[in-house]
């Protein structure tokens, strides 16, 4: 430090060369950083908007294949279920040729069956038997095969929904793994 106060004070340099020289110097070496940061920065920015122009093409892509899915998906299932529905109403429409007037009036079915068959699609209990369940219950057979045919129609139905929304999400996964 007393070096620099004896430089300082012989008049070789002056305080006002010194603090010029050191801003110079700060300047040169803020420009030399700063030059070195703008090349980083700038190869950062165009990675990211590289980047960016990827994810929107991929983006585009992937809403390309999910619409193809639910396109096919849904064309595929509507008509299974179409086929589905006509069957059942063809069986439907069948049942007086196969269980006629004279079954119905032949074969009863008693109140018992009815508790029983209720209370399956009901999902309760049926509860104790009784006498008067024994009893006729007066309902045509024919009645019966038509509302159990209309329930396998649907128990049908429903099961070519739950294939088609499994199709439809195995699809979509596919999909998101390789988007064409």
């Amino acid at each position: 430090m007393n070096a620099l106060i004896r430089l300082l004070s012989g008049g070789r340099l002056s305080v006002a060369t010194c603090l010029i020289g050191a801003f110079l110097a700060g300047a040169a070496i803020w420009k030399f950083q700063a030059m070195r940061y703008e090349g980083r920065l700038a190869r950062a920015q165009a990675a990211l908007v590289s980047y960016r122009a990827e994810i929107a093409s991929a983006n585009a892509r992937l809403e390309k294949a999910q619409a193809r899915v639910v396109t096919r998906v849904e064309v595929r299932y509507r008509d299974r279920i179409k086929v589905v529905k006509e069957k059942g109403d063809a069986i439907i429409k069948e049942v007086p040729v196969y269980v006629t007037l004279e079954d119905s009036a032949r074969f009863g079915v008693n109140i018992g069956f009815v508790r029983s068959y209720n209370a399956a699609f009901s999902g309760r209990t049926t509860g104790a038997a009784a006498e008067s369940d024994r009893a006729p219950a007066g309902i045509p057979l024919t009645e019966i095969a038509r509302a159990n045919a209309f329930n396998a129609r649907v128990c049908w139905l429903w099961r070519e929904q739950a294939l088609g929304w499994r199709d439809f999400y195995r699809q979509l996964q596919e999909a998101h793994v390789s988007p064409r």
